[in-house]
């Protein structure tokens, strides 16, 4: 029974889609025959409105019958000309400036071949102003039927709009060609949330005109008070290819009022004939990076990394997955991932299948402090390139636990470098951090260690080993961007450490592809890509609060808690014997390092049984030891340790030590010991701004 109801209901839907007598289809096939009998009249009376108009109401008797002779042949020349452009084919809501240059134009080359044909049949010319009046009447007439519909029609939309419940009150920056086509698209999109009340620009001569229909209200700055006036809540950019520091300029103006920024996005910039509300996307902090967006050689990437075999460590983290979504877009022959974290290095590997079904990828979960199992991965997959970004990277958990940061990031590293010169690897690349410059934490002082690593079995080696060092990325787990989203979506406060505190940042896309090149063009050991100019932590928050529509201080407040252990007012990319860089190419700099010390295997296996033991103590103090540049955050010494360091130096041979759990520590002349390392600074007070 269900069956036979449901086959008589879509029987019933089918017979009420057919078209009907009255019906819009119907309509559709009616339209152009109703229109050139519209334009047939309109003709008609615009020539009897030109002669009345030209005799002063009165029709002399002598071109009454003229114009019953001339009235067929205009009509006829009219229709013509207006079948032959097509104009009876007329989109009432999708008509502009080029439909209405084809009815101008259709109608004067009607005029003048009537006029050619009058003068072929020998009839006794009209005036002249005649000819001219009915050209304009016909024209403006047919204009106004045409175009219309389309007015009333976003009047109405406007209309509605503006009344409709959610409705936001809107201001286009930019009142160019963009703007324009912007403007247009939210005019006649029905569903469109935004009504706008003007534009501004900071063309004076564009001051006062209209947009379809809509105003240009002055100038960019004047934005505060026109967004005041008008009880604007959304600012939408239209200015393609805007600088970063316009755009936060335009943040700044508008930093205590409530309203959200949506932005045209860069890759449109080009395609303004397509530009559409569809494309608009919430600003966001990359859109504020102070430098130019980076642009790549595809080709160049590809002929890097087609037919090569490949391997990632730390595949399933933020820079691993780009690594590995960027790599498999270049036809390697194969594409190995290395993680521990299962969950993410599944659903990774199922993207990159899904999206690339042809090309072999392998999920391996492995720990890079494995060596044994690292060879047993090489020898089996042979890999041609190493891409080694597995690393533990967040700062204050790692001054809490440095054993493992030595563990993971220092011998880890070893294992994986020893790997790749085992199994004839061609290129490793270590992905380094600008926190490895100076190091004030364990995690900055292990990542340099890492780079002395590879520089150390580099000297024997065929392989050819490059560390890559770059500061942060917009958007990875350990960012403060996701940080500060999250705390602006609970309402806040939003936590930043301190008022001067800057950051060098890059997007993730950005810095892969800046690596790739880098690790894989044979520049160097040492690779530095520039990062432009640094970014005040605090003026990125108070952006992300302004972009999200809320005021700094007012609607969220932002609290400086103190810089936590390990962590810097500011990060550099190079060290002082590092200064003596080479710019190779576009944001890519090598820098000359100095080598590792030559008792660098001693000190580092002592390290390494500190570390193993759990000694952090003698952990820091190895740093020290092998970084003459590290100054430790804080000593939590137990008390049989804290007695050894207070222990006075001893000689063992012709070196100073210093005793430790793990045993004794050599120290090199004038290095410090446990008194003179540095307290950790305490803990700022949280001020609300």
């Amino acid at each position: 029974m269900s069956r036979g109801v449901g086959g008589e209901a879509l029987s019933g839907v089918g017979r009420s889609m057919e078209p009907l007598e009255g019906s819009p289809r119907s309509w559709l096939r009616l339209r152009p025959l109703l229109m050139l009998l519209l334009d047939t009249a309109i003709t008609a009376s615009a020539l009897f409105g030109a002669v009345l108009l030209r005799f002063d109401g009165v029709l002399p008797e002598r071109w009454e019958a003229a114009i019953e002779h001339r009235l067929p042949l205009l009509l006829t020349v009219r229709l013509i000309t207006l079948l032959w452009f097509r104009l009876h084919r007329w989109s009432f809501y999708r008509c502009g400036l080029s439909e209405a240059g084809r009815l101008a134009l259709a109608n004067a080359v009607g005029t003048v071949a009537f006029e050619a044909l009058r003068s072929f049949f020998f009839f006794e010319p009209l005036p002249r102003s005649v000819i001219a009046i009915e050209f304009l009447f016909s024209t403006a007439m047919m204009g106004i039927y045409r175009f219309a519909p389309q007015m009333v029609h976003q009047w109405y939309l406007d209309q509605r709009r503006s009344r409709a419940r959610g409705s936001r009150r809107t201001i286009i920056v930019g009142a160019g060609s963009a703007g324009d086509l912007l403007l247009r698209d939210l005019l006649r999109t029905p569903g469109s949330p935004w009504h706008v009340i003007g534009l501004v620009d900071d063309d004076p001569g564009k001051h006062g005109t209209f947009l379809s229909g809509k105003p240009v209200l002055g100038a960019i700055e004047a934005l505060p008070e026109l967004v005041a006036k008008h009880r604007v809540s959304q600012v939408l950019i239209a200015i393609p290819r805007l600088s970063p520091d316009r755009i936060r300029h335009i943040l700044g103006l508008c930093k205590h009022q409530s309203v959200g920024f949506k932005i045209i996005p860069a890759s449109f910039a080009y395609l303004d004939q397509k530009i559409t509300a569809a494309m608009l996307h919430d600003l966001s902090p990359e859109d504020l990076l102070p430098r130019d967006a980076i642009s790549f050689d595809q080709e160049e990437i590809h002929r890097l990394i087609a037919g090569r075999r490949i391997l990632v460590t730390g595949g399933a983290g933020s820079i691993g997955s780009e690594i590995a979504r960027q790599v498999a877009g270049h036809s390697p022959a194969s594409l190995v991932l290395l993680d521990i974290n299962e969950n993410e290095l599944y659903f990774l590997v199922r993207q990159l299948q899904e999206r690339y079904p042809q090309l072999p990828v392998s999920s391996i979960v492995a720990d890079i402090r494995d060596v044994g199992r690292l060879m047993r991965i090489g020898m089996e997959h042979a890999p041609q390139y190493v891409f080694h970004a597995a690393a533990h990277k967040h700062v204050p958990l790692m001054e809490d636990s440095p054993e493992e940061a030595i563990k993971n990031n220092v011998f880890g590293t070893r294992n994986v470098a020893r790997m790749a010169d085992a199994c004839g690897v061609e290129r490793f690349v270590l992905i380094s951090t600008d926190k490895a410059v100076h190091p004030s934490s364990v995690m900055g002082a292990s990542k340099r260690l890492a780079e002395m690593v590879i520089r150390d079995i580099a000297a024997h080696s065929r392989t050819a080993f490059t560390a890559v060092r770059f500061g942060n990325v917009l958007g990875s787990a350990g960012s403060v961007v996701p940080l500060f989203k999250q705390q602006i979506q609970r309402g806040g406060p939003v936590t930043v450490t301190h008022p001067d505190c800057t950051r060098y940042f890059m997007t993730i896309p950005e810095a892969v592809g800046l690596v790739m090149l880098a690790g894989l063009g044979g520049y160097g050991e040492l690779c530095i890509l520039d990062m432009g100019a640094p970014v005040r932590i605090a003026e990125l928050a108070a952006n992300m609060i302004t972009m999200a529509g809320l005021v700094p201080g007012k609607d969220i407040s932002i609290v400086y808690t103190g810089l936590r252990p390990g962590e810097k007012l500011e990060e550099t990319l190079f060290s002082e014997e590092e200064e003596r860089t080479q710019q190779v190419r576009n944001r890519i700099k090598v820098a000359q390092s100095p080598a590792p010390p030559k008792d660098f295997h001693v000190r580092i296996e002592r390290l390494g049984r500190a570390a193993q033991a759990g000694d952090t103590f003698g952990v820091k103090l190895g740093l020290c030891g092998l970084i003459p540049t590290y100054t430790p955050s804080k000593l939590p010494l137990a008390a049989p340790a804290r007695a050894a360091v207070s222990a006075p130096r001893t000689r063992s041979g012709s070196r100073n030590v210093v005793r430790t759990r793990t045993g004794e520590l050599p120290l090199l002349a004038g290095e410090p010991v446990a008194e003179s390392l540095p307290s950790p600074e305490p803990a700022g007070a949280q001020k609300p701004v």
